[in-house]
């Protein structure tokens, strides 16, 4: 079993609903989507475009998916995730359709300090529930190209782009060839346009996890961030 911290947005807001149609798949309740027909391009494969996200589940990457080192179980690492969240602030942030190397992701729109602060924080503070990677994991990380940085983030927590190498994004496709990645791209700007006016809530927390591997990544449980009245209906690298 893996467990990762992400940011994930309520599955009955707006962002929630129409990134699980597009994907197909719903982490929250594991359930298979039906993509509406406005929603899918002409000619397009989306199970295939959509194969990663899907499986990982829409979200995006505070602490990416781990073993629990020897002692920790899933239950202490939940209840340290509620108190983690009680303790940080909700805040905005304004999302776009971008392009991520050769897949296509949604993007911060403006830099967020508060967001940076949140990354950070969640990194460090559950250091202590991973369990160190072995040689073989280690070496299919650097099989991408990494910095000197990177690969001193990999050793020290598990994953390269974390603190002043990370990088907000919510992945929306696998990768692309060239001409099809900019197809979609207009195609998914048009779509999530709506959706996308205004400033998404950061909001809530979700503990992901991977059963056994290969699995598909589900949501074992959420916990909002402070200011967030509980029970409340929620507001629905990159290049240029």
């Amino acid at each position: 079993m893996r467990v990762a911290l992400y940011y994930a947005p309520d599955p009955g807001s707006a962002l929630g609903r129409l990134a699980a149609a597009w994907l197909g798949r719903d982490a929250s309740s594991g359930a298979e989507m039906s993509r509406p027909a406005g929603l899918v391009p002409g000619g397009t494969d989306c199970d295939a475009v959509t194969a990663s996200p899907r499986r990982y589940g829409f979200h995006a990457t505070l602490k990416a998916p781990f073993r629990l080192a020897e002692g920790m179980s899933l239950e202490r690492l939940d209840g340290a995730v509620a108190a983690f969240a009680a303790r940080r602030k909700a805040f905005e942030l304004p999302l776009r359709v971008a392009r991520l190397g050769r897949f296509l992701a949604l993007v911060p729109a403006a830099a967020s300090e508060e967001l940076e602060t949140l990354a950070a924080a969640a990194v460090v503070r559950f250091e202590p529930y991973r369990a160190p990677l072995g040689e073989a994991e280690l070496a299919r990380r650097r099989r991408s190209p990494l910095t000197p940085r990177q690969d001193e983030l990999l050793a020290r927590f598990g994953y390269p782009y974390v603190l002043d190498q990370f990088q907000f994004h919510m992945t929306l496709t696998e990768a692309l060839q060239d001409d099809v990645r900019a197809a979609l791209r207009a195609h998914l700007q048009a779509a999530f346009a709506a959706v996308l006016a205004v400033p998404q809530p950061i909001d809530r927390l979700a503990l992901f996890v991977e059963d056994e591997p290969g699995a598909p990544f589900r949501v074992h449980s959420a916990h909002v961030l402070a200011g967030v009245r509980r029970g409340a209906a929620l507001p629905g690298r990159v290049d240029a």
